[in-house]
């Protein structure tokens, strides 16, 4: 039995007997591949992705961590049409993932699960659609009673010291209990899960390793209690979804909410916050009276949280835009030059009011749950503003420090000073 290949755009180019690169997971390491693990990436990745556009049109080799090749797209238009090309441009990890050791630093962000993230066509589809149903069943009307309910402990447990670092005593917090809220996760097993996810993101690989086993012990049993005690949140309509998720199935979902959600939103929330720390144009006396919603457009904008992501990997070699791309190696889309990209940004004085941006990424993986993240972190931070009040950077901002990695942009923590409050005040 013989199967047809997709029709291929005329952009494009398949293989043929010229193909210039390897047809295996990965290509021979090219010397002039931009590194994506340095401290010079970390502390100024917007001064690569120039000196990357001076040399790549659209297309850059990189590597994403020592002996790991990538592609990573630079171009707005080609990252529209690789997005919107599932056939050519599938998100199935496992080919490639063979080829990376266990204890590569990036595969926990990379390999595959049986959810929506890593799939195309029908199985993309099937793992899609309770996810949609689920986020679609979050009250709009909902969302600002969790901001306030997870806000208001943590602001009263620092306010009286006039200090705090709102990276790591308020996003991160703030954000899981309100993912946990969302998911009907009870207290008991909300506390493993915010345990697993703290040590998840730990630099310590053996404490990562345990706090993914804890956190996926604790989902597991949020799955079945939510088998046995359905109620209107997350976990429950994934749990019984029409499609019948198994347990496995449903514990990919669920991790691909609280993943995708916890380190978008509070790097969100984080980047955001900076912005209107450091930008003159949100000082109380600058006359333009830019709102909460103005930032956050224009961080989707300058400075996304997760910079490059989206990945994708051809499944033959495939020629785009002049590059020949081998079969089977990852293609990230940095969603963070493209949105800066000049033909898109034109003069690039401001990006208020502009959502061309790609940080929500576009086609058949474009985030389903962009309206809750906007509005979670939107209301995260009219809460701090209208309990706290004025609030400064405590330290300069060249001072700030950046979390290492390829995908995000994230602050490793954001240390602030404010007029002390008792609590009784900030809990009115």
């Amino acid at each position: 039995m013989t199967t047809s290949q997709p029709p291929v755009p005329e952009s494009y180019t398949t293989a043929t007997s010229i193909c210039p690169v390897q047809h295996g997971a990965s290509s021979e390491i090219d010397p002039d591949r931009f590194p994506m693990y340095t401290p010079e990436f970390v502390a100024d990745p917007t001064a690569t992705y120039d000196q990357m556009r001076q040399e790549h049109p659209a297309l850059v080799p990189v590597e994403l961590a020592p002996g790991v090749p990538a592609y990573l797209c630079i171009g707005y238009q080609t990252a529209v049409r690789i997005l919107n090309d599932p056939d050519h441009f599938p998100s199935d990890p496992r080919t490639w993932q063979k080829s990376i050791p266990a204890d590569s630093p990036i595969r926990p962000m990379m390999e595959w699960y049986p959810a929506a993230r890593y799939n195309t066509g029908a199985t993309h589809l099937r793992y899609r659609a309770p996810s949609v149903v689920a986020i679609d069943n979050i009250h709009q009307t909902a969302i600002r009673a969790m901001v306030e309910k997870a806000a208001i402990p943590l602001l009263a447990s620092f306010c009286e010291n006039g200090s705090a670092d709102l990276v790591m005593q308020y996003a991160f917090p703030l954000i899981l209990d309100v993912l946990n809220q969302m998911c009907g996760c009870p207290s008991e097993i909300g506390e493993r899960v915010a345990t697993g996810m703290a040590d998840r993101f730990d630099s310590d690989r053996v404490k990562a390793k345990q706090g993914m086993v804890m956190l996926k012990q604790a989902l597991m049993e949020l799955i079945t209690l939510k088998r046995e005690q359905p109620g209107d949140d997350v976990t429950s309509h994934l749990a019984h979804h029409p499609n019948d998720l198994d347990d496995i199935e449903v514990f990919a979902q669920l991790m691909s909410f609280y993943g995708a959600g916890f380190e978008a939103q509070r790097t969100f929330l984080a980047n955001a916050l900076l912005l209107i720390f450091t930008d003159p144009r949100w000082r109380p006396d600058s006359g333009r009276n830019l709102s909460t919603t103005d930032a956050l457009d224009e961080v989707l904008f300058n400075n996304p949280p997760m910079a490059n992501f989206c990945t994708t990997y051809p499944r033959q070699p495939i020629q785009i835009d002049g590059v020949w791309l081998p079969a089977d190696q990852p293609v990230l889309i940095s969603l963070a030059a493209c949105n800066n990209e000049p033909s898109i940004r034109g003069d690039g004085t401001t990006s208020i009011g502009n959502r061309s941006h790609l940080a929500w990424s576009t086609g058949p993986h474009a985030c389903p749950a962009k309206d809750v993240a906007y509005q979670t972190v939107q209301n995260a931070i009219d809460q701090l503003f209208d309990r706290l009040g004025e609030i400064q950077l405590a330290i300069r901002p060249e001072q700030l420090q950046w979390r290492p990695g390829p995908f995000h942009r994230a602050l490793t923590a954001m240390p602030v000073v404010f007029t002390p409050l008792k609590k009784e005040l900030v809990m009115m």
